[in-house]
């Protein structure tokens, strides 16, 4: 069965973040607050644990898997980003949005999207998710909580140990913390695409 960790929402326990981090060290798959919903994480490295989120999610290859990122810096390591990107990019984060971008090679051929050589990449404004990234010291690979068959996160964490105890390791209760998913930003040529709109504001990208 998980274990289940009861993390301040704006003052983290570092003992809790520590101990989350070991977890996600070993190999472990948890359950993490954002701040759009509730997210499934696991470190970028481990090939079982993104086989255990694509059977929970019931995922295809045509996925484009995210990197939850500390900073810009951190993701100018993993995707291909020009001088005008990085611009938009700073204006927006922390912040609700998911930027797909072409990938770097430091990003795992399996974590790109089969065809198109893509990855999803955020930072979120979230002080549980920016402990746990400090502290891990490189991105979480992610995917939004959704189950099968279902159109909205989980947003109860004793729900998710109900219903996911056996499939994670661990399941952070980091508090209410919406439903409403990230907006999508396709931003792999000249232009920005909205792939979807959700709870990150779109004006921006809007004539």
């Amino acid at each position: 069965m998980a274990q289940f960790f009861q993390i301040h929402p704006d003052n983290p326990q570092l003992r809790l973040i520590r101990s989350a981090v070991d977890i996600i060290q070993q190999g472990g798959l948890v359950i993490y607050p954002t701040d759009s919903s509730y997210a499934l994480g696991c470190h970028i490295g481990d090939k079982r644990a993104v086989e255990r989120i694509r059977r929970i999610r019931q995922l295809d290859d045509k996925h484009n898997f995210t990197l939850v990122c500390r900073d810009l810096t951190e993701i100018s390591s993993y995707a291909k980003i020009d001088n005008q990107q990085y611009r938009l990019l700073k204006t927006l984060t922390p912040g609700p949005y998911t930027f797909i971008h072409q990938a770097s090679k430091q990003v795992p051929k399996r974590l790109q999207h089969a065809k198109r050589k893509t990855i999803g990449l955020r930072i979120p404004d979230n002080h549980i998710a920016q402990a746990l990234l400090e502290e891990l010291g490189e991105p979480l690979m992610s995917s939004t909580l959704i189950l099968p068959g279902d159109e909205l996160p989980l947003t109860d964490p004793y729900d998710m140990r109900d219903t996911l105890g056996h499939d994670v390791d661990l399941v952070i209760d980091g508090g209410y913390c919406g439903f409403e998913p990230t907006t999508v930003v396709e931003m792999t040529d000249d232009s920005a695409i909205i792939l979807r709109k959700g709870k990150g504001d779109v004006s921006l990208f809007e004539d």
